[in-house]
């Protein structure tokens, strides 16, 4: 009885900010070698994978562009739960997750952007086109930057942790208008092509790599979300220890 017992307060545990700083520098070590690791062995499967009969080599871009779109939805998800657990339980960690999670998933919209204009210029001739697949994650970005001058533009930590998860979950509202754009609308983008009824409509050459790739910038992005939580964490340490040396130091003043 006592084993069982003692299971949720493990579960507790780790939502200690003390308890998941030495979980990180555990788990940091082989979740970065797994992530070279994945990610040289897709590159080294992208560059040898066959041209596009149609693209040629510029389908290559393909393997870079996806996963970061992907990896620009995903990204906001998590900080949506992160805000779940914020207003709703509470949770230690939540906000800190979330303020990670930003500039990480900014970043990662961006490359998305960038790769998929240079991926548009030769096969629809043009840089940018207002679609709504590419409007949407346009405003996917501004969200990222918003949420970023949120969290920094407030001094009181609880407050700020409230309004930046309300405002994220009030943007969430874009992530399935990305997903679906495509069929909702007609676009320059073409349909899904992954993940779809009736399976993928890729070539297997093709679609080994994008995987691969794809669980490579996973990787990644857990890699860095690790590590900008813990030195968030370590951040608001160091800040709550100043406060605390400012107010002592005022008292023996007065």
């Amino acid at each position: 009885m006592s084993n069982v017992s003692s299971k949720p307060g493990r579960w507790i545990d780790l939502a200690n900010p003390t308890r998941f700083l030495n979980l990180a520098e555990s788990v940091l070590p082989w979740l970065g070698a797994m992530t070279l690791i994945t990610l040289a062995i897709g590159f080294w499967m992208s560059m040898a994978a066959p041209d596009d009969y149609q693209q040629g080599v510029t389908v290559k871009i393909m393997f870079i562009h996806v996963p970061f779109a992907w990896l620009s939805m995903m990204c906001y998800t998590v900080m949506s739960i992160a805000a779940l657990g914020t207003l709703v339980w509470r949770h230690p960690l939540a906000d800190v997750a979330a303020k990670a999670a930003a500039p990480i998933g900014a970043v990662f919209t961006a490359l998305a952007l960038i790769t998929g204009s240079l991926w548009g210029k030769p096969m629809w001739g043009t840089w940018w086109v207002w679609d709504a697949r590419l409007t949407s994650v346009f405003v996917l970005f501004l969200m990222y930057l918003g949420v970023i001058a949120l969290t920094r533009a407030m001094d009181d930590p609880a407050k700020s942790a409230k309004v930046t998860a309300i405002l994220t979950l009030v943007g969430f509202v874009n992530i399935p208008i990305i997903k679906f754009s495509v069929n909702w609308w007609n676009t320059l983008h073409q349909p899904a092509s992954v993940i779809r009824m009736g399976g993928s409509t890729i070539d297997p050459s093709l679609l080994r790599p994008l995987l691969v790739m794809a669980i490579g910038f996973t990787l990644l992005f857990f890699t860095l979300h690790i590590m900008a939580m813990r030195n968030e964490i370590w951040r608001r340490r160091v800040t709550a220890m100043r406060r605390i040396a400012a107010r002592s130091a005022e008292r023996k003043d007065t």
